[in-house]
């Protein structure tokens, strides 16, 4: 099973820029989008609809703002939508396709780069989506949640890390999360698991040549749980084109 996961930064702008014709020749089973900026009703075209999938939207309840979609090869047995908290289903940030044997989520966390308030927000996000997790814990079926997380896991995943220490995406709270996630909890860095590199990075600020320079962090993650973690074969992050400040990371499962 082939995941792929991509923050669009708007699916409109990023199909401009090619990304759905870039998608269809992947090969990928599942394909979990973030940050669409436009509603289900705006995406009727065909060009947001390749043949051979079929998509499943979350809107948020704001125009032009957020949304999450999966894309998927196979018809799930069953779609959820939401978390069940005004942090997440008013802004459009989880959907999940049940599989015979894996659920898949597309999600994302709210950055916190541009107040102190919009930071408490996200903290917030986060403890009531670490409680979600812990819940999957008790259930008898293995989930890959795949999105953007918003925060640079440890000093590898990011460029220039020590002038960054007290920047959200790298604070010391939003990594000790990460942590309690990845060990405590038992739940798997998928893309870490196959690909051992440093600089690899998913999102680059929007300031010149950060792109070609490659000063970027790695924001965006697919973490699954415990039992797939010898099922991960390979992990890779697109950058031979650009179609938003994030790029794709795609990752390969042995699931049947």
């Amino acid at each position: 099973m082939r995941v792929i996961t991509f923050n669009t930064q708007g699916i409109e702008q990023a199909t401009d820029r090619g990304f759905f014709d870039w998608m269809i020749r992947q090969d990928a089973d599942v394909v979990c989008l973030q940050n669409l900026r436009a509603k289900e009703y705006q995406l009727d075209a065909d060009r947001y609809h390749p043949k051979g999938y079929h998509a499943f939207f979350f809107d948020a309840f704001e125009d032009g703002y957020s949304g999450v979609a999966i894309y998927t090869r196979e018809l799930p047995k069953a779609i959820m939508t939401g978390l069940g908290f005004e942090l997440c289903d008013s802004h459009g940030r989880f959907i999940q396709a049940d599989f015979d044997k894996v659920s898949v989520a597309s999600m994302s966390i709210p950055p916190g780069l541009k107040s102190p308030e919009d930071q408490i927000r996200k903290e917030e996000y986060m403890e009531l989506f670490m409680g979600h997790l812990k819940k999957t814990l008790r259930k008898r079926r293995d989930f890959i949640f795949a999105g953007t997380f918003h925060i640079a896991h440890k000093p590898v995943d990011l460029s220039n890390w020590y002038a960054n220490q007290s920047v959200s995406g790298f604070l010391p709270q939003e990594r000790v999360w990460m942590e309690e996630v990845l060990d405590e909890m038992g739940f798997v860095d998928a893309f870490r698991r196959a690909n051992k590199a440093e600089r690899q990075y998913s999102w680059w600020p929007d300031y010149n040549r950060a792109w070609n320079l490659n000063e970027g962090a790695r924001l965006d993650y697919q973490i699954t749980t415990a039992n797939l973690r010898n099922n991960v074969k390979a992990a890779r992050i697109y950058r031979d084109e650009q179609f938003s400040q994030h790029a794709p990371v795609i990752v390969d499962y042995n699931i049947g």
